[in-house]
């Protein structure tokens, strides 16, 4: 399993959890606001799915343009861009939501912190279920067909 693999299980596990996310959130958004509670908590759920993407395209293009170990630099770099990216167009869009009159800053906020939250979740759990491995040894009775001899062999 590589670092793809783990990837991919989180974008799988953060869709399920985004789709949980609106149903939840829609529901309890409506139940709580009426339409503006409504719109308010797909507008949550939606602002945090493109940020899962956002994540989640960051590492894919840090993957392919840093050639690891030597682009370390370079891999850290595309992916803290991007977070800090993300947490300017947050605040930008905070910002200009603020005084909008059809969205409950509540709700928003409420639904936009139990998705990062469940993202958070998700991803944790893709990685520690990814196992991968920290160092790439070869091992007894793998068929490296190495024509060395170990000592027990003489």
């Amino acid at each position: 399993m590589n670092n793809t693999t783990i990837l991919r299980r989180a974008l799988r596990y953060g869709i399920v959890l985004t789709v949980i996310v609106i149903v939840v959130g829609s529901i309890v958004g409506l139940l709580a606001g009426g339409v503006p509670g409504l719109v308010s908590a797909l507008l949550g759920a939606g602002v945090t799915a493109v940020f899962m993407g956002l994540t989640a395209a960051s590492f894919v293009v840090a993957a392919r343009v840093a050639k690891l170990p030597d682009g370390i630099v370079v891999y850290y770099g595309i992916i803290l861009g991007t977070f800090f990216i993300k947490f300017i167009i947050f605040l930008v869009l905070v910002i200009s939501l603020r005084s909008v009159e059809w969205l409950n800053p509540t709700i928003f906020g409420f639904t936009t912190i139990a998705a990062v939250l469940g993202t958070l979740i998700v991803d944790g759990l893709a990685v520690s279920r990814g196992r991968q491995p920290y160092v790439d040894v070869a091992l007894p009775g793998d068929g490296s067909g190495s024509a060395e001899k170990s000592p027990s062999d003489s």
